[in-house]
């Protein structure tokens, strides 16, 4: 019956100590999340964005239409495959 006592205060404490580590990792992890959502609403409050300060990368709606061009293009190149064979 002794073994059986510390076998179970055994697995209390062990389960308890990775419940505790677990909470703390949680906790630090769900910190650093918050702290880097405020810093992105941050540069968005300011107006500088990641890609604000860079002017080689394209606006949104730039990047569409250049999609929608290549995806167009790339029709044009099938239907030119078939009329040539």
């Amino acid at each position: 019956m002794g073994t059986m006592t510390s076998d179970l205060a055994t697995n209390l404490i062990t389960a308890a100590v990775a419940l505790s580590a677990l909470s703390i990792i949680s906790l630090a992890a769900l910190r650093g999340w918050r702290d880097w959502i405020q810093l992105k609403r941050e540069e968005l409050a300011a107006g500088h964005g990641p890609a604000a300060n860079d002017p080689s990368v394209p606006h949104a709606g730039s990047r569409i239409e250049i999609a929608d061009l290549k995806e167009r293009l790339r029709k044009l190149e099938a239907i030119a495959a078939g009329v040539d064979l």
